[in-house]
């Protein structure tokens, strides 16, 4: 029997018109890939009607239909309504969910100092439901829904992704989502990262080890100057994946970083917090980028001192302790600068490991001497200093990731004292 299907309709002209990027679609299909679903497509749709009904009766020939946004109070909010006539549906008033919205937006009323009249209107509008539907929660005043269909079930939550995903277990414990659940097995899934080595060497050790297929699909993806390898691992399979990752592993061991999904960030902070070490930053061309990837990371604060982002020569002076005839001798997108701000932010922080980014980002300020795309990278730590140098190829926002992750693997290949030199 072949596995469920799931479709995905993702709604907002926002999304459309490029103002905002989608997070919810991604979501949904991760979501529905390690729960034994066959994610087979992401829409993403205006609020024009006829556009979004045309997307959901497309979408409503698989078996579950996970749709976001489109909840609100406005005119222009029709998810509801269009989802209803797919399925041939009546409308009705949920009188008990139109008592809760009323509660909740009186309360918000009263907190922003507003009258209730404002928000009155879009009371009984959110509390309209299909028939038959069930209600799963509300987040702000958007009502979460699970709504049967003769054979599929759509599960309809709001667009802002902190409120989907805070809906989105209730809509899983929905006994009409579980019994679309039943129907398939959650695959397994082995995750390897690695750092220095290029997307066909990696594709290469793929295919020596045999390749996907026989109960394993195999995906390679360039993520943020790192290869992250993905194997969907059916059921029966797991020796026939036990293969494809002693293939990757031998030839690009030095290379694999991690093999359990923690990003670099979060191996830096473990490093440093079994060696009982703190860490702190003194950035340029990243902007506060390093030190944002730090605390991305639930608890860095354990180990995370802070960081200071001296973009000027000034600021690398007076902040960091740089001199300034380092920086008048070697300008200040070079190595001697690099090691002065990770030796000043060691100092100036008070911790164990200082790391330091400079460079050049771009469009402008690249000379033949120093092109945009130069950066020099530096780790201080007790009893070892690490530097290396890049040239990254590309854009403004891309030279800028690529430092930040280059300059957190250099963190963490100097925590690991790693005998091999930086790729």
């Amino acid at each position: 029997m072949s596995r469920p299907r799931a479709a995905i309709v993702v709604t907002g002209s926002e999304l459309v018109r490029g103002d905002r990027t989608d997070r919810n679609g991604p979501f949904y299909a991760r979501e529905a890939l390690a729960l034994g679903l066959v994610p087979e497509r992401i829409t993403i749709v205006g609020d024009d009607p006829a556009d979004l009904e045309s997307a959901l009766r497309a979408a409503a020939e698989a078996d579950l239909i996970l749709v976001s946004g489109g909840l609100g109070p406005t005119h222009d909010d029709r998810t509801v309504e269009l989802v209803a006539r797919v399925l041939g549906a009546p409308l009705e008033v949920d009188r008990a969910l139109e008592t809760h919205i009323d509660g909740v937006s009186r309360s918000i009323a009263e907190r922003l100092g507003r009258p209730y009249a404002d928000f009155a209107a879009g009371v009984t509008k959110q509390a309209t439901i299909p028939a038959g539907a069930e209600v799963i929660g509300i987040a702000g005043t958007a009502p979460g829904l699970v709504v049967p269909g003769d054979a599929c079930v759509f599960v309809v939550l709001p667009g802002p992704p902190g409120e989907l995903q805070r809906l989105w277990p209730a809509a899983l414990a929905s006994e009409r989502v579980q019994a679309v659940l039943a129907r398939t097995t959650p695959p397994a899934r082995r995750v390897l990262r690695f750092f220095g080595a290029s997307e066909s060497a990696v594709a290469r050790a793929l295919a020596e080890a045999g390749g996907d297929g026989n109960g394993v699909e195999a995906t390679i993806c360039a993520r943020d100057f790192e290869i992250h390898v993905d194997l969907v691992v059916e059921p029966g399979a797991d020796a026939r994946a036990d293969v494809l990752v002693a293939g990757l592993r031998e030839p690009l061991e030095r290379y694999l970083f991690s093999e359990d999904e923690r990003s670099v960030a979060e191996l830096v902070l473990e490093l440093c917090r079994s060696r009982g070490l703190r860490i702190g930053t003194a950035e340029s061309c990243t902007g506060g980028l390093v030190a944002a990837r730090l605390t991305d990371v639930p608890g860095a604060s354990d180990v995370f001192a802070g960081g200071v982002v001296a973009y000027a020569d000034d600021v690398k002076r007076d902040e960091l302790g740089v001199p300034a005839a380092v920086i008048a001798e070697h300008g200040a997108v070079s190595a001697e600068v690099a090691a002065a701000m990770a030796v000043g932010a060691r100092t100036r922080l008070g911790v164990d490991v200082g790391l330091a980014t400079t460079g050049i980002a771009g469009p402008g300020g690249g000379t033949e001497a120093k092109p945009v795309g130069l950066v020099h990278l530096h780790v201080s730590a007790p009893g070892l200093e690490r530097r290396t140098e890049f040239s990254f190829p590309g854009d403004r926002d891309g030279i800028r990731t690529r430092t930040t992750v280059a300059a957190l693997h250099l963190a963490r290949r100097v925590l690991t004292r790693s005998r091999h030199e930086v790729a």
